[in-house]
């Protein structure tokens, strides 16, 4: 009997000690970070910022690997087909979560089953904002003229299933109004057509927007966050303007292949957390009108899941869908 009890200690022990090693020795070799988008975009901005600093600290390279193209999913499908050992690992957005009803059997992998979330690293507050031409100050006025005139109030999205698309279709389901959706093929066509005065609102990220916004081009209604941006301190939530319950606040994470080991996982979380918590990342973030958003593993992928279901719920709203 003790000869089998030591044999289970043994075999026990035998299976505990490679993922006290791996956690230790990790990484080992040079990681590649995927971000499933173009150079110079809010994704790449915040990737490249948090990666060098767990270069730093680590003494390993993150080499980031842009691979831009059908709304992130290009990217997506190269990190759902890597091996499970932490070396390849992706920095993405809201739009993944979107993205899996949007094109829905299109995609190449299981946007639930084939990846696991890291943490989070920034959250990206949006704003409605209209053209100065719109007789609007507030959000209260903004709904109550889009009553008043069904129909007749267009808004600019970067594309169909967009963050911006949904953002808005939330506030519409909420508030009962009737405008209508012109879509566009990427933020900065979206925001030039509302400069231009083509449409008359649109919801934006803060980074975006906040030259505009600054300059008097543009005219900020309410945040989509349930939080202050310290970039616009003077513009309240939705919530607080007459829209109870709003709550949408795209974000950026980092995620890793499903299966990769949850040793490898705490690492990465701990190391982005402690990057996301230096003064220099965060002014530098802050300067770009994103807010560093540490998080636990369980914590993003409970945002995970509450988003993949209230995006689905939003989507199936507008009908929005890739042919």
């Amino acid at each position: 009997m003790k000869s089998l009890l030591n044999m289970t200690l043994v075999a026990a022990a035998a299976t505990f000690v490679p993922a006290v090693v791996l956690a230790q020795t990790y990484p080992a070799k040079t990681v590649r970070v995927v971000i499933p988008w173009p150079a110079g975009g809010s994704n790449d901005v915040v990737g490249r910022i948090v990666m060098q600093k767990l270069s730093e600290a680590l003494g390993q390279q993150f080499v980031i690997d842009n691979r831009g193209g059908a709304s992130g999913s290009i990217g997506a499908d190269v990190v759902s087909k890597a091996a499970p050992d932490g070396y390849t690992i992706m920095v993405h957005s809201t739009t993944h979560v979107g993205n899996a009803h949007i094109y829905g059997k299109k995609l190449t992998y299981d946007t639930v089953k084939d990846f696991t979330g890291v943490g989070m690293l920034s959250a990206q507050p949006g704003v409605l904002t209209v053209h100065p031409s719109l007789p609007v100050k507030t959000a209260k006025e903004f709904i109550a003229l889009a009553k008043s005139k069904p129909g007749q109030i267009n808004y600019s999205s970067s594309g169909n299933g967009s963050a911006p698309h949904l953002q808005m279709a939330l506030l519409i389901s909420t508030t009962g109004i009737n405008i209508v959706h012109v879509p566009y093929k990427g933020g900065a066509p979206q925001v030039t057509a509302l400069l231009a005065g083509e449409t008359q609102a649109s919801f934006a990220t803060v980074g975006t927007v906040i030259t505009h916004i600054r300059n008097g081009k543009l005219r900020p209604l309410g945040l989509g966050s349930t939080k202050p941006s310290k970039a616009l301190p003077n513009v309240p939530t939705l919530a607080e303007s007459g829209v109870p319950g709003y709550d949408m606040s795209p974000w950026i994470g980092v995620f890793a292949p499903a299966g990769t080991p949850k040793s490898v996982i705490d690492r990465l979380s701990s190391e982005i957390n402690k990057a996301l918590a230096l003064p220099d990342v965060v002014k530098t973030l802050e300067n770009q009108a994103l807010d560093p958003s540490p998080s636990t593993v369980d914590q993003f992928n409970a945002t995970l899941k509450a988003d993949y279901e209230k995006y689905g719920k939003l989507i199936k709203l507008t009908g929005a869908k890739i042919e």
